[in-house]
């Protein structure tokens, strides 16, 4: 922002400062807006990444739950044989959606190659049950990360845009707003300036044209 040597103290600076100042505070007011918006949506997905921390605990109590009642059944090495040929999962897809604004990774894929289903009716129930508790697991743990990731960049964004908020309305306006004071006094004095010589010269004037009756007189 210049300083006030640096303000051209005329009409047309002082007609783009207060435009300068009425764009700033419609973009200031936008800023709020959306800072409130962003806090919004920061504690709904906040309030469903909990909940989905609650089914996830729920959920490896019962994985690990089901591998120990496998592993009495049906013994730990028949459970790690078992294991070893469960199809691959296919490769984890990131791709990026658009939150309030706010980019955020999706994370796509991490499924199985080939449907489980036919090969959970090949294995021993218990093995089987021990499976499906962990493909959920696996299901929520994206889901939950998912959450995790979009609060943090929430976080920034609100963040970030206080901090513009802030300077706009702490720093920006009241500068301008300073200007506008500056160039409405230069203005305001230099009309004055303007007045007083306008009353000189006229008094000069009419100074000269009596002088000028006095001396045609005297001839």
């Amino acid at each position: 922002m210049p300083s006030n040597a640096d303000i051209r103290p005329t009409r047309l600076e002082y007609l783009r400062t207060k435009k300068r100042i009425k764009i700033a505070k419609k973009g200031l007011k936008l800023l709020k807006l959306k800072r409130q918006a962003l806090i919004l949506e920061f504690f709904s997905i906040s309030k469903a990444s909990s909940r989905l921390r609650g089914e996830l605990n729920a959920e490896l109590i019962k994985g690990y739950q089901s591998i120990r009642m496998a592993e009495m059944i049906d013994g730990e090495m028949r459970l790690e044989n078992e294991a070893m040929k469960i199809p691959q999962l296919k490769k984890l897809l990131i791709t990026p959606k658009n939150v309030m604004g706010v980019k955020i990774p999706r994370l796509e894929g991490g499924r199985r190659e080939e449907s489980l289903t036919d090969y959970l009716l090949e294995i021993p129930v218990s093995i089987s049950e021990a499976m499906k508790a962990f493909q959920e697991v696996h299901k929520i743990v994206l889901d939950v990360a998912e959450k995790e990731t979009t609060l943090r960049k929430l976080l920034y964004e609100i963040d970030k845009t206080k901090r513009k908020a802030n300077a706009i309305e702490n720093v920006f306006i009241p500068r301008l707003e300073s200007a506008v004071k500056f160039i409405t006094f230069r203005l305001e004095e230099m009309e004055r300036d303007t007045f007083a010589m306008l009353k000189t010269v006229k008094r000069k004037m009419e100074e000269r044209e009596k002088n000028v009756e006095v001396e045609v007189i005297a001839n």
